[in-house]
């Protein structure tokens, strides 16, 4: 069983926002996909589908970013989902705009998000897909990652989830992170 699960703030007050990049990325794929999430449990919405002969639940927290680990934990304990089974999409400020880097595991880099799942699983050991969104040049990081794509930012951004598309479907095939990381990054 694998566990997808995007990352962002629950709200339309977040809905657009940069921070939110992991839900975009995994709407993105939802839609194209003809799925939605229909179940609240979990402290997330969350839908489990059959792929390819594969049991596959995708997941968005509710919980707000700096607590997304316990709505994970939460569904990888309920379905005995192993860490390297998981796959967190969120999005990176230490990136381009757009640009997307598979790791397999790793430090959590300074996001709040990925310092919760590591705390709530115990292990840092579960696969990402960043999603650049770069630095701000003239405005805090708060107001940055709080404010919309611009129109030229949103269509690299619009890139990056086709992209996405075809990393989630590798994944569900039981691709492994090392060719993931050759494939896509």
């Amino acid at each position: 069983m694998k566990l997808i699960t995007g990352l962002g703030n629950p709200g339309r007050k977040y809905d657009q926002t940069k921070h939110n990049t992991g839900f975009m990325a995994l709407d993105h794929y939802l839609e194209k996909n003809g799925l939605t999430l229909d179940k609240n449990k979990f402290e997330g919405l969350w839908t489990k589908q059959k792929i390819n002969g594969e049991d596959v639940i995708f997941l968005e927290p509710q919980t707000f970013m700096n607590d997304s680990g316990k709505s994970i934990a939460q569904v990888a304990n309920f379905f005995k989902i192993k860490p390297e089974d998981i796959l967190v999409i969120h999005d990176d400020m230490d990136m381009p705009i757009g640009k997307i880097r598979i790791r397999a595991n790793g430090k959590s880099g300074g996001h709040n998000g990925i310092k919760s799942i590591m705390a709530c699983l115990g292990t840092n050991n579960f696969n990402r897909l960043k999603i650049g969104i770069r630095h701000p040049e003239n405005e805090s990081v708060v107001s940055w990652v709080l404010s919309p794509f611009n129109n030229d930012q949103q269509k690299l951004m619009d890139a990056a989830f086709e992209t996405n598309e075809n990393v989630i479907n590798d994944f569900i095939k039981g691709k492994n992170a090392q060719y993931l990381m050759n494939q896509y990054n």
